[in-house]
C-alpha cells in the first residue's frame, strides 16, 4: 500500500524578531503565506525506513537527518520508504523541509489510522504546522501559534533562488549583532490589507527583520531585489532567512514576464495546505 500527499512552500509576507530569549529562540511574529509550488510524497510500507528523492535533489541529504524521515517517524511504529519529488527550492527561506514532514505526517497518518493535529507537529520545527494548515496565516510565539487569516483573491509572486545557502542560526546571530535592539511594528495593516486584496496596497506593508542580516552577510543579494523591481515587481525582499527572494506583482502575466526576465519562478498563494 502506498499513499501520496502533497504540502506547500512558504512565504513569509511579514516578519518581525524579537529579543534573543534565554533558552536561544526568539519570539517572532510572522504572516504566512502557502503558494502553489508544492512537495509531493508518497509513503510505502517498507523494511526499514528510507528516502529517496527526485526533482531538486542538490543539498537533499537521504538519511536519517532529512526531516521527512523524522515525520516518519513521528506518525508511524512500522518502517516506511518515502519518496520526495521536490519542487520548493532547498535551503532557501520556503519551508520546503517542513513542507516534506508535513506532507508525511499526513500520508502516514492515512496509511496508519493516525491521529496527529497540526499542532503537535511543532515538535517537528515552527513551520511544520503552518505547512499542513495552509492559507495565510499570523503566527506568533516561535511562528507555530497560528490564527488564519482572511483574504481577498489571489496574489501572485516572483521567485528568485540564490546559487547559494545562508544558514538561518547565521543569519539570526547576525541580527542580534547589528541592531542594538528590536524594533516595534504592527501587522494589522498588512492584515487589513490582505483582506481587501489590493496588490498594491500590500506591497509597501511586506517587511522581513531578517532581511538586514541576510544583506549583511550576502551583499548581492540586493541586485536581485533591485532587478525585480526594476523589471516591474510592485516591492522585492528576502523571503524568510534567505537567501530567495520574493517579489509581489499585479498579475499572472506579470508574473510570467517578470520570473522570465529575472531567471525566477512564478507562483501564486494563498494554497491548500497539506492534503492526501
Amino acid at each position: 500500500m502506498s499513499v501520496t500527499a502533497s504540502a506547500p512552500g512558504k512565504i513569509n509576507l511579514f516578519f518581525t524578531v524579537g529579543a534573543l530569549q534565554p533558552d536561544g529562540f526568539h519570539e517572532v511574529v510572522s504572516i504566512y503565506q502557502a503558494l502553489n509550488l508544492r512537495e509531493t510524497v508518497s509513503v510505502t510500507a517498507a523494511k526499514e525506513f528510507s528516502l529517496t528523492v527526485s526533482g531538486i535533489t542538490e543539498g537533499v541529504p537521504t538519511d536519517e537527518t532529512n526531516l521527512a524521515i523524522k515525520a516518519a517517524k513521528f506518525v508511524s511504529r512500522s518502517p516506511l520508504a518515502i519518496h520526495i519529488e521536490k519542487t520548493v527550492p532547498v535551503a532557501g527561506g520556503m519551508g520546503g523541509g517542513s513542507a516534506d514532514a508535513a506532507a508525511v505526517v499526513v500520508a502516514a497518518s492515512k496509511m496508519c489510522g493516525a491521529k496527529v493535529t497540526a499542532s503537535e507537529t511543532v515538535a517537528l520545527g515552527s513551520d511544520v504546522p503552518f505547512a499542513i494548515l495552509g492559507g495565510t496565516a499570523l503566527g506568533t510565539g516561535r511562528g507555530e501559534l497560528l490564527t488564519p487569516l482572511e483574504t481577498a483573491g489571489e496574489f501572485h509572486w516572483v521567485l528568485v533562488p540564490a546559487p547559494f545557502g545562508l544558514s538561518t542560526p547565521q543569519v539570526y546571530r547576525t541580527l542580534d549583532e547589528l541592531r542594538p535592539k528590536p524594533e516595534e511594528r504592527d501587522a494589522m495593516p498588512l492584515i487589513e490589507a490582505l483582506r481587501k486584496g489590493a496588490p498594491s496596497d500590500i506591497a509597501p506593508l511586506l517587511h522581513n527583520d531578517l532581511q538586514q542580516a541576510a544583506l549583511h552577510l550576502r551583499p548581492e543579494l540586493q541586485e536581485t531585489i533591485d532587478a525585480l523591481e526594476s523589471a516591474g515587481a510592485l516591492r522585492a525582499m528576502v523571503s524568510g532567512s534567505g537567501p530567495t527572494i520574493l517579489a509581489l506583482v499585479e498579475s499572472a502575466d506579470e508574473a510570467m514576464r517578470i520570473a522570465e526576465a529575472c531567471g525566477g519562478i512564478a507562483t501564486s498563494g494563498p494554497a491548500l495546505g497539506a492534503h492526501v
